[in-house]
This record gives C-alpha cells, sequence and structure tokens, in this order.
C-alpha cells in the first residue's frame, strides 16, 4: 500500500489543522492506520492509531483530548483533527499503515509509511 500525506502547514498556537493520507494500492479497510511524529531533535513517536474498523483508537497521553483520528473507507483516507495546538505539536507527521487489527500502539508493526507533511505551530 503506498500512502500519501497531505495538509501540513502553519497555524498559531491555539489554532486548529486537519492532515490527511490517503492510501492506494491495497485493501485500505484491512488496516490498522497511524499517525506519527518527528519534532526537531526529537525521536519518531506514535500520536494516534485507529483500528480496520474504526472501532478503536489509540492517542499518545500528550494529545489526548485535542487530537482526533478518523478513517473513510469508501475514501481511503485517514485524518488526524488537531485542535488547541501548541508550539511543542510542531513536527514532521507521518501516516502508516500496520496489518494489525487493533488500534496498533506498537510502531515496530508499522510497515508501509507515507512520506510526511510538515506542521509549524508558532508561539
Amino acid at each position: 500500500v503506498q500512502l500519501q500525506a497531505s495538509g501540513g502547514g502553519l497555524v498559531q498556537a491555539g489554532g486548529s489543522l486537519r492532515v490527511s493520507c490517503a492510501a492506494s494500492g491495497g485493501t485500505f479497510s484491512r488496516y490498522a492506520m497511524g499517525w506519527f511524529r518527528q519534532g526537531p531533535g526529537k525521536e519518531r513517536e506514535l500520536v494516534a492509531a485507529i483500528s480496520w474498523i474504526s472501532g478503536n483508537s489509540y492517542y499518545a497521553d500528550s494529545v489526548k483530548g485535542r487530537f482526533t483520528i478518523s478513517r473513510d473507507n469508501a475514501k481511503n483516507t485517514v485524518y488526524l483533527q488537531m485542535n488547541s495546538l501548541k508550539p511543542e505539536d510542531t513536527a514532521v507527521y507521518y501516516c502508516a499503515a500496520s496489518h494489525s487489527l487493533r488500534a496498533e500502539d506498537d510502531p515496530r508493526r508499522y510497515l508501509y509509511w507515507g512520506q510526511g507533511t510538515l506542521v509549524t505551530v508558532s508561539s
């Protein structure tokens, strides 16, 4: 499966942004999907994940209550809605796919990766 992330940009602190990830070349509905991010000088971290039938989701503590992951299997697209953004959310955001059936929180189980989209939050 090929993944293409989009929607990044510059936003002020407290603002909102939605990033999208379009999938092609596979049966999208059968993949668990995740959003990762890598900020300046930081390691890549899992931000949110969603199971293949959208029944379950996972969020990192740092984004709980602010970010929402969703998917539209008819459009082969997964979204990350980001609200109340903070400067520390500044990062390149990557989408990834896993063969797991659940909202996968083990980064090692993500096998397919998109190219990333940059989100910059100004203070």
